[in-house]
């Protein structure tokens, strides 16, 4: 990575940390790591990151996953909200076998992206919390989708929208609630 590359990822990843102020982290042992990887359908990038380590939130690692999730129909990037990392590093732990990437159908949504897909269907809302950075669509092949849905809902961690006919389920940090749509 070049070093002009790394500032830049590095600044965007430390500017994620204060986009969402009042974060606590999921409890983990001291030292403990909390890793995540994501496949983004749509570019078929991958990230493999260690964003907790030492106690702390690993701006880098944040910087590379924000810009894995952002809105790929438009570019822009978006700080995630880094609890959305701890729910889907939780919910993986869920399963036995645990390292195998999650596929990310939608992360970041531009205004411009949530109003076009508003026109295209009605499962799409409109203060969507993809456009806060707070909110992902995502399945983990090789487990069942409703026994993923079912894990997530026993996390009480915000909210967990199930679209079985679509093959995703939906996962943020807002109030928990749940839904299904198709």
């Amino acid at each position: 990575m070049k070093r002009r590359e790394f500032i830049k990822k590095s600044v965007a990843g430390a500017l994620a940390l204060t986009a969402f102020p009042n974060i606590v982290p999921a409890s983990t042992k001291a030292g403990a790591e909390k890793r995540l990887s994501l496949y983004n359908i749509h570019t078929g990038e991958m990230v493999r990151a260690t964003f907790w380590a030492d106690g702390e939130y690993v701006a880098e690692e944040l910087a590379a996953l924000n810009h894995l999730l952002r809105d790929f129909r438009t570019g822009e990037v978006q700080n995630m909200d880094p609890r959305l990392f701890d729910l889907l590093h939780r919910l993986q732990h869920t399963f036995a076998r645990n390292d195998r990437p999650y596929h990310v159908i939608s992360g970041y949504r531009s205004p411009k992206t949530n109003a076009m897909l508003r026109k295209r269907s009605h499962g799409v809302a409109k203060r969507s919390l993809h456009m806060q950075g707070r909110a992902i669509d995502i399945n983990l092949p090789g487990t069942d989708l409703e026994h993923l849905r079912l894990a997530a809902l026993s996390l009480r961690r915000g909210g967990v929208g199930y679209y079985p006919v679509s093959g995703f389920i939906h996962v943020d940090t807002g109030r928990v609630r749940q839904w299904s749509g198709r």
